[in-house]
């Protein structure tokens, strides 16, 4: 008698245990951060998991999603693709809410495949135009696609050159940009004279910029990551490039300005999220204060990639997954009822953004805003 009524004891703590497991994870909002803290997008990642939670902080301690507090886990993909698929899958297998990352483009186009089945929104960094195109109904952006950012740097592009010298990193990312700038400059007033393929990682850039200068090119366009576009920009300047360097997010990004020294200075991009930018100084001035350090664009992404889902928890008034990917789409989140966004954004039927961006110059060390440009469905 002793031993069935011990077993039953067991059992009925064993029990116990698990109905109060089941209840603490209703009571949270649990998200997964896979991101790349190592290798080649240490840099982008790093910002991004910062950014992140960041937003998890202010919002937990403003009471939390529709009362859930929210509850963050951070994994590192190394910047290997198949780590990133892995890591999702566990996120998956952990039942996580929401997954934020990777932000490289190759990675997410491996590792969304097991959001996707297991119907988790996945909010991505990832630029390349294809991350969208794959009918995946729970990707979505914390950044313009190149279908959207492009059509706007061509624009700038046509009234400063004739010719152009395009420099890329073969990888999803800069395979994306260089066949989106490409196209974007057929029949246009601009034509591609040279196109330069480089490595991810690629550490000298000398054979590369003397193509560029042999061209005879009026501008460069230059594809690069971070750190990538600091030696390229370093490049430049020590074989006397003087013509515009122009390029997206990545060739003006805080990392580049600081690892490229005085060679950043001219360099001119557009830019979808900047800490430079009216709408987004107060983030950064946060972000300071928390990481000590000045945030790039990823950093923004994460921050505000947090508030979308809080934003869309609270548009579809209740914690399922489906649910929300649905409020995600066709809808504008503006600024004023949602200030994490921090600007008005919009989502379409793809997970594609629009919003206002930005064309910076580096000046002394510093990106400095010197046009806004209006979201492009905006008539």
């Amino acid at each position: 008698m002793q031993k069935r009524h011990a077993l039953q004891l067991l059992a009925a703590c064993a029990l116990g245990a698990a109905c109060a497991t089941t209840a603490l994870a209703q009571q949270v909002v649990k998200i997964a951060n896979i991101v790349e803290l190592s290798g080649a997008g240490a840099t982008a990642g790093t910002n991004f998991k910062n950014g992140v939670e960041l937003a998890v902080k202010e919002i937990n301690a403003a009471g939390g999603i529709l009362g859930r507090k929210i509850q963050s886990a951070t994994y590192d993909t190394q910047s290997n693709p198949g780590v990133a698929k892995g890591l999702t899958q566990k996120a998956v297998d952990e039942e996580v809410f929401a997954i934020f990352g990777p932000v490289f483009s190759g990675s997410i186009m491996v590792s969304m495949a097991e959001s996707r089945r297991a119907e988790v929104p996945n909010f991505t960094g990832g630029e390349a135009a294809s991350i969208t195109q794959q009918g995946n109904p729970y990707v979505f952006r914390t950044s313009f696609g190149q279908s959207t950012s492009f059509p706007k740097l061509a624009r700038y592009i046509n009234g400063k050159a004739k010719t152009l010298a395009v420099v890329y990193v073969n990888n999803d990312f800069g395979k994306g940009g260089r066949d989106a700038i490409v196209k974007l400059m057929e029949g246009s007033p601009t034509k591609v004279v040279a196109d330069i393929s480089t490595n991810q990682g690629q550490i000298d850039f000398s054979a590369a910029v003397l193509a560029v200068k042999q061209s005879n090119a009026d501008a460069v366009f230059v594809y690069t990551n971070e750190e990538e576009s600091a030696r390229a920009l370093r490049e430049f300047r020590k074989q006397g490039w003087t013509k515009p360097i122009i390029g997206e997010t990545t060739l003006t990004g805080q990392k580049v300005i600081e690892l490229a020294g005085e060679a950043a200075n001219g360099a001119v991009a557009h830019v979808g999220l900047s800490v430079d930018a009216p709408p987004t100084q107060a983030f950064g001035a946060k972000f300071q204060k928390e990481y000590n350090y000045v945030s790039d664009h990823n950093g923004i992404k994460g921050y505000t990639g947090v508030y979308v889902l809080k934003a869309a928890i609270e548009k579809a008034g209740k914690f399922d997954r489906v649910a929300v990917a649905q409020a995600l789409k066709n809808v504008t989140f503006t600024a004023k009822q949602h200030p994490g966004v921090l600007m008005d954004v919009s989502f379409d039927d793809k997970g594609d953004i629009d919003r206002e961006s930005f064309m910076v110059e580096v000046k002394n060390g510093k990106q400095v805003v010197v046009a806004t440009l209006p979201p492009l469905g905006k008539k």
